[in-house]
């Protein structure tokens, strides 16, 4: 029961600060089903994605199917709006648990909108 609680006191955290990073309410990571709207948004998705993806696990075995479809597409696209590639979303749907505080609490990681993270080229010739 204590490990349960820190893995979802860890997401929670981590969502607050992913939620903050794009510029969302924080305190919306402890709110439910709004937590998953709310990431579906910041992901670049209709905000009804969040909302299956929250719901359908009530459905037994097609709304579970249907619930992970919408989870993995929620957290690759959320993957792409911080400019990580697809390996980086792999690891958010398999290992939410080391993946998410790596987002939420990366210096080195920003939100772009779904721009890849480029280097900064000199605009002007040195030489």
């Amino acid at each position: 029961m204590i490990l349960l609680l820190a893995v979802v006191g860890i997401l929670i955290v981590s969502y607050w600060k992913i939620f903050t990073k794009a510029g969302k309410p924080g305190w919306a990571a402890l709110i439910p089903i709004y937590n998953m709207v709310v990431l579906a948004e910041i992901a670049k998705q209709p905000w009804w994605y969040g909302l299956i993806a929250s719901l359908a696990y009530f459905i037994p075995f097609v709304g579970w199917v249907a619930g992970f479809i919408f989870l993995v597409l929620i957290e690759y696209k959320l993957a792409l709006a911080f400019g990580k590639d697809s390996g980086f979303a792999v690891g958010l749907i398999l290992l939410p648990i080391f993946f998410f505080p790596i987002l939420a609490f990366s210096k080195d990681i920003h939100y772009t909108l779904g721009q890849p993270n480029q280097p900064q080229v000199p605009t002007s010739n040195p030489y």
